[in-house]
């Protein structure tokens, strides 16, 4: 084995963005394929692909190249708001972003100007997550600029939620989107193509039938790479939770007190964890930490097992309960939360194995 891998089921990512796709159309919604998660790594862009999403959406222009020179050529949506000193690159490279800045739309719209090109945009607003976006009050004044930019096409409002302030989507906010996107073609008398709701945290509810017909778009990454909504981390009807695996290799294995033993600091890491008296446990020491790997979300395939901590190269696990004798050499195989998957897919610590092998190439 020599390194930790990551076992990537490209069908199962696959047969995820289908099960998704086909949801959303049922509600008149289509579906960007968030691949920021992966990494941008073109074979998992791809069976988004064949599992029918619209676009693709990044965060890097490092992932952005990354699916180009490896010669995807689906549309690609600039998720993260574009850098002044980008706008360049993003006008030639992708074929829509997300904005909330005046100045950067304004260098947007020279530099498609300067190759003869409308760059389209997305307007964010804000409602409430406190992340990207116009606040609502400055929404109208903010688009009266955005409107007289020669190079820039306004095709839709869009907004985020859950990501950094944990705000629910709910029928109340999702309203308020349409609302704006309303007050908006009222004033500039225009019609505004995309009406983009939001996330995988979106999904539970479209599925109560609770989202305002005018949402029309998602931004879909971990339901499809993880097979989870990001309200509770529960399970998506009709997708796989295992497309993704990480695998590491016992390199000790002994049984030891379950609290250390001395006077005690600060770890590695500037936390002082605590231990819980459990007697002695039979602990596992496996070739992965915090350089390959975020702990939360991190759990042992066989229920038994137990993620105790880790440092920057080490992860401990309680093996005491393991079906089976745990030696040195054995492979532990782990589940991932959303920040692990981003960790060991960013890592050139963890190998990436995708399977089927020549849906890779």
């Amino acid at each position: 084995m020599g390194r930790p891998y990551l076992a990537i089921d490209l069908d199962k990512v696959e047969q995820n963005a289908r099960a998704i796709v086909g949801q959303c159309r049922e509600h008149g919604i289509s579906v960007t394929g968030v691949t920021k998660g992966a990494c941008g790594a073109p074979p998992v862009a791809r069976a988004m692909l064949r599992g029918g999403v619209g676009s693709l959406g990044e965060s890097r222009m490092e992932n952005v190249r990354r699916l180009r020179a490896d010669g995807v050529d689906a549309p690609i949506m600039m998720l993260r708001l574009p850098p002044l000193s980008a706008v360049d690159e993003v006008v030639s490279a992708v074929e829509l972003s997300l904005n909330s800045e005046l100045a950067v739309l304004a260098g947007l719209a020279g530099a498609a100007r300067r190759i003869r090109r409308r760059h389209p945009v997305i307007v964010m607003v804000d409602l409430g997550d406190l992340r990207e976006g116009v606040w609502p009050n400055d929404l109208i004044p903010f688009v009266r600029e955005v409107v007289t930019l020669d190079g820039i096409e306004l095709v839709g409002l869009g907004a985020n939620l859950t990501c950094y302030g944990g705000v629910v989507p709910t029928e109340q906010n999702m309203t308020r989107l349409v609302g704006h996107v309303e007050a908006v073609e009222k004033t500039f008398g225009i019609r505004l193509r995309w009406v983009s709701g939001g996330s995988s945290s979106a999904l539970p509810l479209m599925a109560a039938g609770q989202l305002p017909t005018r949402i029309n778009h998602l931004r879909i990454g971990e339901a499809i790479l993880l097979g989870r909504e990001t309200l509770h981390r529960e399970p998506w009807p009709g997708t796989h939770q295992d497309a993704f695996l990480l695998h590491g290799e016992v390199i000790e294995c002994k049984t030891k007190p379950s609290v250390p033993i001395g006077e005690r600091t600060e770890d590695a890491f500037g936390t002082r964890p605590s231990f819980p008296e459990r007697g002695p446990v039979e602990r596992a020491l496996v070739n992965l930490g915090r350089e390959d790997v975020e702990l939360p979300g991190l759990a042992p395939l066989d229920p038994k097992l137990r993620v105790l901590g880790a440092s920057s190269d080490y992860l401990v696990v309680d093996v005491t309960g393991a079906t089976g004798e745990t030696r040195v050499g054995d492979e532990l195989v782990f589940s991932l939360g959303y920040g692990g998957l981003l960790a060991a897919m960013d890592s050139e610590y963890v190998e990436k194995r995708y399977h089927p092998a020549g849906q890779a190439a």
